[in-house]
C-alpha cells in the first residue's frame, strides 16, 4: 500500500558495517595508552685511555701579525731542532720551552704549533694539544699532523666521534701507521655511538607517529562523540533540508549505526497508517537512527532520492543505501530492521 509519484526509482550499492561499540572501545585504548619516556642505555665503550682533561692555563701563542725575517726563521728552525733531542731523550717540558720560544720567533709556522702539540699529548695535556693544533690548522687548513695530533688529543678525552674525523683527515692527507693505530683504536667507539644515536632517533621517530596518531585519534573520537550527541537515541528526527540531512547522516554514519530514512507526505493516507508504527519502532531499536523527510518540504532531499512513491523506506549503512521498502507495508519494515540492525 503507498502513493504513486510521477518520479524514477533509483538504488544504490550495499555495504556492511560494525555495531556503535567501538567508539568505547576507542576511548579505553586512548586512555591507557602511557607516555613514558624514552630511557636510553649505556654504550659499552673502551675507555681504557681516557683520562681527565686538562685545564691549566693557555699556553703562550705568537702573534700572527709579527713580520719573520729569514734571521728569525732560522733561530726558530734551530731551537726546534733542540726540541727533537729534547723529545728524543724524554726531557718533555723541556722540549715545550724551546718550541714555545720557536713559535715566538716564527708563529706564522703551522708545523711548530702541530710539534709543540704533539708533545702535548705525550704529557698527557689533551686541551692544551687541541689549542695548538686548531692553530696550526688556521694557520694550514692542510696540516696533517694537526688533524693527526688533535684527532689522537680529543681520543685521550673520549670526544671519539671528532677524533675519528680528525684522524680520517689526516689518513687522506698523509697516512701514517700511528694514524692507522689510533683509527683502530677509535673508530670502533666512534661507530657504537653513532649506532647508538641512530638507535635511540628511530626509536624517538617511532615514538613522535605514535603521539601524533594518538592525537588524532582523540581528536576523531571528540569528533564523534560530539557527533553521537546530535542524535536523539529512541526518536524520529526531522529532516528539513539537504544540509540537515547530510550532518544527521554523516554523525550515523561515524557512529557506524544503521539508518531508516522514511520519505512522506501529509497527504499521503498509507504514511498516516505506518508513521506511529514508525514512531514506535524508533522508542524500541535506540541504536538505530530514525529519519523523517516530508517530500513537500524537503524536496532537495526527496530529489536526489528519487522518490517515486510514498511511504518509501531505505536502509543505510556507512552512507549507503543497503535495501529499501516501499510502500506501508509494516510487515516488512519490521523485518528489515531485524535484519540489518542485528549486522
Amino acid at each position: 500500500m503507498s502513493t504513486m509519484i510521477n518520479q524514477k526509482e533509483d538504488k544504490s550499492g550495499v555495504d556492511m558495517s560494525d555495531s556503535v561499540k567501538h567508539f568505547e572501545v576507542m576511548k579505553s585504548n586512548l586512555s591507557t595508552e602511557d607516555d613514558d619516556d624514552i630511557v636510553e642505555s649505556d654504550i659499552e665503550l673502551d675507555n681504557t685511555d681516557v683520562m681527565e682533561p686538562d685545564n691549566d692555563p693557555s699556553q703562550k701563542m705568537g702573534d700572527p701579525s709579527v713580520e719573520v725575517t729569514e734571521e728569525m726563521r732560522d733561530a726558530a728552525n734551530m731551537t726546534k731542532l733542540k726540541a727533537v733531542d729534547m723529545i728524543s731523550e724524554g726531557k718533555l717540558e723541556d722540549a715545550i720551552g724551546q718550541l714555545t720560544e720557536a713559535i715566538m720567533l716564527n708563529p706564522t709556522s703551522a708545523i711548530l704549533y702541530a710539534a709543540r702539540a704533539g708533545v702535548y699529548v705525550k704529557l698527557n695535556k689533551p686541551n692544551a694539544a687541541i689549542r695548538d693544533a686548531n692553530v696550526a690548522l688556521e694557520t694550514n687548513p692542510d696540516s696533517a699532523k694537526g688533524y693527526k695530533i688533535r684527532g689522537m688529543a680529543r681520543a685521550r678525552l673520549g670526544q671519539w666521534e671528532e677524533a675519528a674525523n680528525d684522524l680520517h683527515v689526516a689518513s687522506k692527507l698523509d697516512y701514517d701507521e700511528e694514524i692507522g693505530m689510533a683509527l683502530k683504536k677509535v673508530e670502533p667507539n666512534a661507530r657504537r655511538i653513532q649506532e647508538h644515536r641512530r638507535k635511540y632517533e628511530r626509536l624517538r621517530k617511532e615514538r613522535e607517529l605514535k603521539s601524533f596518531e594518538r592525537e588524532r585519534q582523540r581528536k576523531q573520537a571528540g569528533a564523534d562523540r560530539e557527533a553521537l550527541s546530535g542524535l536523539r537515541d529512541g526518536q524520529v528526527m526531522g529532516i528539513h533540508s539537504a544540509s540537515e540531512f547530510e550532518t544527521k547522516l554523516n554523525a550515523a554514519t561515524r557512529a557506524l549505526r544503521l539508518v531508516i530514512l522514511y520519505f512522506t507526505a501529509t497527504w499521503c493516507g498509507p504514511c498516516r497508517f505506518i508513521s506511529p508504527l514508525f514512531t514506535n519502532l524508533a522508542s524500541k531499536c535506540t541504536k538505530v537512527v530514525f529519519l523523517k523527510v516530508d517530500i513537500d518540504e524537503a524536496r532537495d532531499v526527496a530529489t536526489r532520492w528519487n522518490i517515486g512513491s510514498v511511504p518509501t523506506f531505505f536502509f543505510i549503512k556507512n552512507g549507503k543505501e543497503v535495501d529499501k521498502v516501499v510502500g506501508a507495508d509494516k510487515s516488512a519494515l519490521e523485518r528489515k530492521i531485524a535484519q540489518h540492525a542485528g549486522q
